[in-house]
């Protein structure tokens, strides 16, 4: 008998087949993240036997455990806020970490790109966390200096690979349309700025409650 977290899984992912088709996108142009932090590898692995690759974690701690008790051709994405403390520890405990996405400042991207290469691993591939919704309890850049970290990124850390931005929305889901709008907007600046088409910039941004309009943009996270 399928699991509830399988069930939820292929619900979330026949309505972003919807979504994408009424938008007049295809489907594998969305990638599903199942949100996994707090949840047993037990659980992640029944997900996993369903076909599923692509999960994001928000603790350190959480994923450098979960990680070698799991198959290595999962995709983990580090979604939560990063700490130069902890930058080693989660690069050298998760060789199959795909992506962080919550690249805040100058200062993380350093330390990243610097740990990349001490460790010898491929490029890392980043996102740049927006704070789109202006909460003080909210990581990320303010959107007007977006553009400016980026260009950091791009230009001046040979060791990661700038691939777009993220944000994480209110939990009551109140600014949504607003969020995903002003990420829009800081995508159309950063690609400018760059000189990068909008397709080489990804956006991760949507939640269980609003996916089906992220579903437009490109990356939602989904937590199982």
């Amino acid at each position: 008998m399928e699991g509830a977290a399988v069930t939820a899984l292929r619900s979330v992912m026949f309505r972003v087949q919807q979504a994408a088709e009424r938008s007049g996108r295809r489907s594998d142009q969305v990638r599903v993240i199942a949100v996994s932090k707090t949840k047993p590898v037990s659980l992640i692995r029944q997900v996993y036997d369903a076909g599923h690759r692509c999960f994001g974690e928000n603790y350190v701690q959480e994923i450098i455990e979960k990680a070698p008790q799991l198959p290595d051709d999962i995709e983990w994405h580090f979604i939560g806020h990063m700490q130069s403390n902890k930058v080693k520890s989660l690069l050298a405990g998760v060789p199959n970490l795909t992506m962080v996405e919550s690249v805040d400042d100058e200062k993380i991207a350093n330390h990243l790109d610097r740990v990349v290469a001490s460790i010898g691993r491929k490029p890392l591939k980043v996102l740049v966390q927006v704070n789109t919704s202006g909460e003080a309890s909210k990581s990320g850049v303010e959107p007007s200096s977006c553009v400016e970290l980026a260009k950091h990124v791009k230009l001046g850390c040979p060791n990661l690979e700038f691939s777009g931005l993220m944000t994480i929305g209110m939990p009551d889901y109140t600014s949504t349309p607003e969020n995903f709008r002003t990420l829009s907007n800081c995508r159309i600046e950063v690609c400018k700025a760059l000189g990068i088409a909008e397709e080489q910039c990804e956006l991760s941004m949507g939640m269980s409650g609003d996916f089906e309009q992220a579903v437009r943009n490109i990356n939602f996270n989904f937590e199982t």
